[in-house]
């Protein structure tokens, strides 16, 4: 018998008490009704004033991730743009691109993709990320999309009971699953000496609007704090199944010149390897941002 009460709950893309306004400085066509929005009038080569980064920071926190198109950067345009955002991370694990504290993802006929995996950027870090900003340097013709998850409007999705009673768990992220998983056994070792597994809460607060997030992602989180392992497994995957809700995405068709900015505190994304063996080139820069804060704090 068909469950009438299954599936997302009614969407919500503001806080509880928000009002939508309208932008000053651009215009935001949306992706969808809770993540997503396309920016059209705003120029990253030039260096944003007060009033248009505080626009942006409020349509980041709206829509989660925002998308420019024809914005054809150099290596430190794209870096001086996600430096206005606060200090930049230096990625111990994915190759350097143009300048430093860019990364650079780069497929071709000898390099398949492999973040096809829901996930949020670097949460086995102790302060984990505030934001990413990609670009698109070569894309293939077709394929190659990158798809976002709205990890509040995936919180709101669960039942009130499950909701309830991950409200003052945490979990484990830990890199070693998956930049780990290939390394010698003594460069592991040094790298957790460095990078030990960390624990954040899985309901995270974002502190500018205090909206509830879904904090758990199927590369980095390895357990759930302080129940039986067989309990924090389906849990766990109970959790990160919102992440599939296609309610709660918007996917982006990359053109080069492109460029997404997204908080990966309330986002997971999820990068489609469809197009191999065609040229895919990609540099990213990371923000960081500050210790997760949880519902319970």
């Amino acid at each position: 018998m068909l469950d009438i009460d299954a599936g997302p709950r009614r969407l919500q893309r503001l806080p509880a008490g928000a009002e939508a306004a309208p932008y000053e400085r651009f215009t935001v066509t949306p992706l969808s009704p809770t993540i997503g929005g396309e920016i059209s009038g705003v120029d990253l080569a030039t260096p944003l004033d007060d009033d248009l980064r505080a626009d942006l920071l409020r349509a980041l926190l709206e829509w989660k991730v925002l998308f420019l198109r024809d914005q054809h950067l150099t290596g430190e345009q794209h870096r001086a743009f996600a430096s206005a955002w606060g200090p930049l991370e230096v990625h111990p694990f994915l190759p350097s691109g143009e300048v430093d504290d860019v990364v650079r993802f780069e497929k071709s006929d000898t390099e398949k993709g492999y973040e096809n995996i829901w996930h949020s950027d670097v949460s086995w870090r102790t302060v984990p990320s505030f934001g990413s900003v990609l670009r698109a340097i070569e894309v293939p013709p077709v394929g190659g999309d990158t798809l976002w998850c709205d990890m509040a409007a995936a919180y709101d999705g669960l039942p009130s009971d499950v909701r309830d009673r991950i409200e003052s768990l945490t979990a484990v992220h830990d890199f070693a699953n998956s930049f780990g998983a290939l390394m010698e056994p003594d460069d592991l070792a040094r790298w957790r000496a460095e990078h030990p597994p960390v624990e954040h809460p899985v309901v995270r607060v974002i502190p500018e609007n205090g909206r509830r997030v879904l904090y758990v992602n199927r590369i980095f989180t390895s357990h759930i704090v302080g129940i039986e392992p067989d309990e924090s497994d389906a849990l766990l995957e109970q959790l990160c199944r919102q992440a599939d809700v296609p309610e709660y995405q918007c996917r982006f068709r990359w053109q080069a010149g492109s460029v997404a900015f997204w908080d990966n505190r309330s986002t997971q994304h999820y990068a489609c390897s469809d197009y191999w063996p065609q040229r895919r080139v990609m540099e990213r820069v990371t923000v960081i941002g500050e210790i997760p804060v949880g519902a319970s704090a």
